[in-house]
């Protein structure tokens, strides 16, 4: 297993509902199986590296967390199967021919666009919103360019401009957002990128110190204080990569497997960090929530 983070901690949320979904389909660690897990710490360097180990180690199968991973391990080999979760547009990025026939030894679980549904909710919830805040991880800059447009394009209709947030590095949070306005009518927008995912504690300590109001990609982000989400439940995603690492276990080729999309997205509210930044949330929105945590 390729993760992204530095350690198995930090992956936690997503590395246990995966293997428990391969021990319930009969993979038990240690009596049939054993686990290669390898943890690059979001160096570039170090998933080259990594992903060049694992495809030596005449593995049956490679699962990937994130996109970073997933093209890393699709350059290390062309006969170990790869299983990748959580990859925005993987035709688009050639890591994949199609969704329905991806070809070659990948397949996967993909994630799709959501910014319109996202910012509408956002914008339901402060009427008054008419700016956003993204985020962007220029060491990510295909794929910050690809978020930045989507995001561009689902703000116009809404009326809502789009100020671009450089963050650069771990360390850079507090920097980054001390340059968004403390207006009460500017809100911060996260993407999924590995780096925003294992600060997401900080990301939503320091909106909460400035008084910003933060919508999330997935719950994960909430559950670590940001202020809302709306997205692919991704747990469930790596819970369900189980099914096809054991199809692929049993014989069938990755290349002939489907990429999936997510089946539940979840919209959830976090109530401590709304009373933190003094914003009130619709009862409204409340009632439509799939989770709030008070």
């Amino acid at each position: 297993m390729l993760w992204h983070a530095g350690n198995a901690e930090e992956e936690a949320v997503f590395l246990r509902p995966l293997v428990d979904g391969l021990a319930k389909l009969g993979y038990v660690e240690g009596k049939n199986v054993i686990y290669e897990h390898r943890f690059p710490a979001e160096q570039p360097e170090r998933f080259k590296a990594m992903a060049a180990e694992l495809a030596q180690l005449n593995l049956d199968v490679i699962i990937t967390s994130a996109s970073a991973a997933a093209y890393a391990a699709k350059a290390a080999t062309k006969t170990t199967p790869i299983v990748f979760i959580i990859v925005a547009d993987p035709v688009g990025g050639g890591l994949v021919n199609s969704f329905s026939r991806p070809g070659g030894n990948i397949t996967g679980y993909a994630v799709v666009d959501v910014s319109p549904k996202r910012l509408q909710l956002f914008k339901e919830t402060f009427p008054n919103l008419s700016r956003v805040a993204l985020l962007i991880n220029p060491d990510n800059r295909s794929t910050a360019q690809r978020f930045f447009d989507q995001v561009v394009a689902a703000a116009s209709p809404l009326d809502l401009t789009v100020q671009p947030i450089e963050v650069l590095g771990p360390r850079d949070f507090e920097r980054a957002l001390s340059l968004i306005p403390r207006d009460k009518k500017t809100g911060v927008i996260t993407v999924f990128d590995p780096m925003f995912f294992n600060e997401r504690r900080q990301i939503a300590q320091v909106a909460m110190a400035y008084g910003l109001p933060v919508m999330a990609p997935a719950d994960v982000y909430v559950k670590a204080g940001a202020l809302m989400s709306y997205g692919p439940n991704l747990v469930d995603l790596f819970r369900r990569a189980a099914t096809s690492v054991d199809k692929i276990l049993k014989g069938e080729q990755p290349g002939n497997l489907p990429v999936e999309l997510p089946i539940k997205y979840d919209f959830v509210i976090n109530l401590a960090t709304a009373k933190t930044i003094q914003m009130d949330i619709p009862a409204t929105l409340l009632a439509r929530a799939d989770e709030v945590i008070e």
